[in-house]
């Protein structure tokens, strides 16, 4: 409330998405040697999953990392009405991701031709 009564916008609640980032390579990225490439299982929190998107990407980036596409899974509930089996290492994950307003990469699979 008092940031309202400072002027600043009020934003919507935020949620935690699930993002699948496929990422290329780029010089001093850390993935692998040999490898083409990766995909990172991301948490990332948002007040929509286009936020989420363009936070990871920007992360990612800052991270010297090079995204190239980024496929969303929706959030906890949305993955569970699907049937997603979430397990409880990845809704502390998830948790951590909402509390901290941040990305989490919660598993790399690097890529090899």
């Amino acid at each position: 409330m008092a940031d309202q009564e400072q002027g600043a916008p009020r934003r919507g609640k935020q949620k935690v998405y699930t993002l699948l980032v496929d990422v290329g390579r780029a010089e001093g990225d850390g993935l692998p040697e040999g490898s083409t490439g990766a995909a990172l299982m991301c948490y990332a929190s948002g007040v929509d999953e286009a936020e989420a998107v363009r936070e990871t990407v920007a992360v990612l980036r800052q991270a010297g990392l090079a995204p190239l596409e980024v496929q969303g899974y929706g959030t906890l509930d949305e993955r569970e009405a699907e049937g997603h089996v979430i397990g409880d290492e990845d809704r502390a994950l998830m948790r951590r991701a909402l509390e901290e307003n941040a990305v989490i990469v919660a598993q790399a699979t690097p890529f090899y031709d």
